[in-house]
């Protein structure tokens, strides 16, 4: 198992799981697989993730402070305890108003072949 992902039967405080960077953005895969990926993000206040768009749906959960995600050009803001549906295919950007940690999840879409 990589360093970088959570144990197993464990019980873990999210916000726990990454320390800021000051003036930057700090990412931990938590876990990884075909079918997708949760990665934990903390963001210090100002910074961001410019936009770009992904073939697969990403979900943001706000752990602490506030987001505005920008998805096709309209800004939503979340906040703790708030989730947030990115679509496949959509320019997506993240900004930081303030430090804030998130829990992004990444949904692949999976085909299954058949004889």
């Amino acid at each position: 198992m990589s360093n970088n992902t959570i144990n197993p039967a464990q019980a873990l405080e999210l916000a726990s799981l990454i320390n800021s960077t000051e003036q930057g953005i700090a990412s931990r895969i938590l876990a990884k697989t075909t079918g997708g990926n949760l990665t934990l993000f903390a963001f210090d206040k100002g910074q961001g993730l410019s936009e770009h768009s992904a073939p697969f749906d990403a979900i943001v959960m706000v752990i602490e402070g506030e987001l505005t995600l920008i998805i096709d050009g309209k800004p939503v803001k979340a906040t703790p305890g708030t989730i947030v549906r990115m679509p496949a295919n959509i320019p997506h950007a993240v900004e930081a108003p303030q430090a804030a940690k998130m829990l992004l999840i990444m949904l692949r879409e999976i085909t299954l072949k058949t004889n």
